[in-house]
């Protein structure tokens, strides 16, 4: 009986004790992974090149000139105002660099030329000596427009990006001579060309063609400080010397459109890469008793 018992015994204490070894053992953590998520990818670099075609309609604020030696005239020698003045429609072609910063910021500088638009304007008066008083004048303007620009996009929705912006900077106005005529005397009046201060607004989108060129159509607006814009003639036929003359400036309103270039991708036109959970590297430890 004795005999029996004691391997009964050995038995139970092999098993506790292989037991409380397994319990004993270490056990590593279960990561349980999350589902893949969409990351976009990053710009290498944000430098881009821009060109653009645009159509503007200009409007001056006023335009008034310099009467000299006609003492029986009326109105009196001095400073007067054209009766009409129009500006007729005209192109305009640009070309810039910037830099898109972040997803929703960017700057550039811009440098456009705006091909020559239309003037014509007319003048009126009482009759002075043998002949009228009033004129029709014939000029043209053009310039080169030289920004520094900050733009917000706001957020890109299936590839359209709409945006806001503003501009300073400077504009070298030239005016063309401009022809004065009275009855059948036309003269001449040398233009002037200036620089003046410049500034403008904006609106418009951009649409993701590739992840490097982005289409862009926007409205932008630019306000031109006044200047001189024809110089003194004296009058062929006699009677009144007038000028010069100087413009208020101008109210430009232009259409654009043109394409921009973004070396190492646009952020805002990337693809999101769908990208899987990696957990953590596991590194092997023996295991631990207790």
């Amino acid at each position: 009986m004795q005999k029996t018992i004691k391997p009964l015994v050995a038995a139970a204490a092999l098993g506790f004790t292989s037991s409380a070894f397994a319990a004993d053992l270490y056990q590593p953590p279960v990561y349980e992974a999350p589902p893949p998520v969409e990351v976009k990818k990053i710009a290498v670099g944000g430098w881009y090149l821009r060109g653009d075609l645009g159509y503007r309609w200009s409007d001056l604020r006023g335009l008034e000139y310099i009467t000299y030696g006609c003492p029986t005239c009326t109105p009196d020698p001095g400073t007067h105002a054209f009766d009409s003045t129009d500006l007729k429609g005209a192109l305009s072609l640009g070309a810039g660099v910037g830099y898109q910063m972040t997803p929703h910021f960017r700057a550039d500088l811009t440098a456009d030329y705006w091909f020559k638009s239309d003037f014509r304007g007319t003048t009126s008066s009482v009759a002075c000596g043998a002949g009228p008083c009033s004129s029709t004048d014939e000029s043209a303007y053009s310039a080169l427009l030289l920004m520094a620009n900050a733009y917000v996009d706001l957020g890109t929705y299936h590839g359209l990006t709409p945006y806001l912006g503003a501009g300073i900077g400077g504009a070298y106005v030239k005016w063309d001579d401009l022809e004065n005529t009275i009855g059948s005397s036309t003269d001449v009046h040398k233009g002037v060309s200036d620089w003046r201060f410049a500034w403008s607004l904006m609106a418009g989108a951009s649409y993701c063609l590739t992840e490097n060129l982005q289409l862009d159509a926007g409205y932008r607006y630019t306000r031109i400080e006044g200047g001189r814009m024809f110089e003194y003639a004296t009058p062929s036929g006699g009677g009144i010397g007038a000028g010069p003359g100087f413009d208020d400036g101008f109210n430009v309103h232009e259409a654009r459109a043109g394409v921009r270039y973004t070396f190492g991708g646009n952020v805002n036109c990337m693809t999101p890469q769908t990208v899987a959970y990696e957990p953590p590297a596991y590194e092997y430890s023996p295991p631990a008793y207790k």
